[in-house]
């Protein structure tokens, strides 16, 4: 796949996560294992690039004597859901253009 386009997909993947709740680096792998493989490593740079990009805020809390980052949603993190989800549609068009059989009936 295109870096570029995995990178993208990744990106709405972390927006996804963190849509309906607040979470951490950890949870928020747990939460998106199931639907591909991200590791740390690449989690937290897709998270400082949300960040930078205004698609999220980020605020500490205490939890068993450390502190821990926990990420929220925000109003432009939302609209990038939204775009993703009409880039989507105008992909599944391409895709069944794509990969449309041919019709033998000629």
């Amino acid at each position: 796949m295109d870096i570029q386009i995995k990178r993208g997909l990744l990106d709405v993947c972390v927006l996804a996560a963190i849509k309906f709740e607040d979470s951490y680096g950890y949870k928020i792998i747990k939460d998106i294992q199931p639907y591909l493989t991200i590791s740390e490593s690449t989690l937290y740079p897709i998270l400082r690039r949300l960040e930078a990009a205004d698609m999220l805020t980020v605020y500490s809390v205490e939890h068993n004597g450390r502190l821990r980052k926990y990420y929220r949603i925000n109003e432009k993190g939302r609209e990038r859901l939204n775009e993703f989800r009409t880039e989507m549609d105008e992909l599944e068009a391409i895709f069944k253009f794509v990969t449309r059989e041919e019709n033998n009936s000629d």
